[in-house]
């Protein structure tokens, strides 16, 4: 097992670790549901020094990019920053990402842990045709996710960069508690604000205790896992994989038809001619707890789908999920059957996000 330079910080913070994507990672360290709603309503800092780094720079970046990105790079402003996915042969999901752009030819893409080998040898594969300098940097950066509506004023004390003015889904660089080169940036994965600190190893543990100092709350990946749900975000591994049309996860959105693509005249078909599945949110009418592999079921009892992602909601205090149903059964509204210990539990199918910032 890898661990992240933080590792012995989260075990004398008396963290419970986990093996997670091949890293022992704290699941939580005074309580899921106190974490969670530290960063629903403070702020709640993550280790995720697990991500996954690749820079990609030089006249041919774009072009890679382009091609194996179903978002649209050419769009971006230098400082802004992207989410998409990569497509694979069969229109499935390779992995879903986030993509920098650093300057005109210089890119950072945030990949999926437990997905690096494997984005990485599909660039390299893919470079043979453009060319591009790529860069695999994972084991030289640190992440850390600060997040929460306090997230700002917490951070403020520490930098002298005007963090306040830097929008959603940009990104600059600064000092923090002293660390010189971090960039900051204006995402996050739970829906409550805040922002994503990348760091050089070494300046990582200086960052982390500082927050923590200043009132930040540590957090672990149930905290997360939980919160990621509430908004009704994709996890790889749970509600998209290399089997998962995009178009049925609703991913339509990041995938931009108007340039050319990998895998897009596959995608563009489905497009047409209809998907067969699609993911959607529900809520329990009683008490209850999705669990991912869970059947959903009719009236009947006849199964329809699949449980992709469940939890007892911190914030709204129901049983609440994700999962994929025949398309003509997934409207808002439906009702529909979660078979629980063999117990068909009702529940609403509603839209998405599930929870919404006060």
């Amino acid at each position: 097992m890898k661990k992240t330079p933080l590792y012995h910080s989260h075990v004398a913070l008396g963290a419970k670790m986990v093996p997670f994507a091949g890293y022992e990672m704290p699941v939580q360290y005074t309580g899921v549901v106190k974490e969670h709603l530290a960063v629903r309503n403070h702020a709640g800092l993550f280790d995720v020094s697990h991500m996954g780094e690749f820079l990609v720079s030089g006249a041919q970046a774009t072009n890679l990019i382009q091609y194996v990105f179903s978002n649209d790079v050419e769009r971006l402003d230098i400082g802004q920053a992207q989410y998409g996915y990569m497509p694979n042969a069969k229109g499935g999901i390779i992995d879903d990402l986030l993509v920098y752009r650093i300057d005109n030819q210089s890119y950072l893409l945030v990949v999926n842990a437990a997905n690096i080998e494997k984005d990485w040898n599909w660039l390299v594969t893919h470079n043979k045709v453009f060319g591009a300098s790529l860069q695999n940097q994972s084991d030289q950066w640190s992440l850390l996710a600060l997040q929460g509506p306090q997230a700002t004023s917490l951070l403020a004390k520490l930098t002298n960069t005007d963090i306040g003015s830097v929008p959603f889904y940009r990104f600059t660089y600064g000092k923090v508690a002293g660390v010189d080169k971090v960039l900051i940036s204006a995402t996050g994965y739970t829906g409550s604000g805040g922002y994503e600190l990348y760091v050089l190893n070494k300046g990582v543990e200086k960052i982390w205790n500082s927050l923590i100092q200043n009132g930040a709350v540590p957090c672990g990946l149930a905290a997360r896992n939980t919160l990621r749900i509430e908004m009704g975000y994709c996890l790889y591994g749970n509600d998209i994989d290399d089997t998962t049309s995009p178009l049925s996860a609703g991913l339509s959105w990041c995938t931009l038809f108007s340039k050319d693509f990998f895998s897009k005249n596959i995608i563009e078909h489905l497009k047409v001619n209809g998907i067969v599945k699609k993911r959607v949110g529900f809520v329990l009418n009683e008490r209850g707890i999705p669990r991912q592999g869970y059947a959903l079921a009719d009236e009947s009892g006849n199964e329809i789908g699949i449980v992709t992602s469940g939890t007892q909601s911190p914030s709204l205090n129901k049983g609440i999920g994700m999962g994929y149903i025949k398309r003509e059964q997934a409207l808002v509204g439906n009702i529909v059957y979660v078979v629980i210990r063999n117990k068909q539990v009702p529940a609403t199918i509603t839209s998405l996000p599930f929870y919404h910032a006060q």
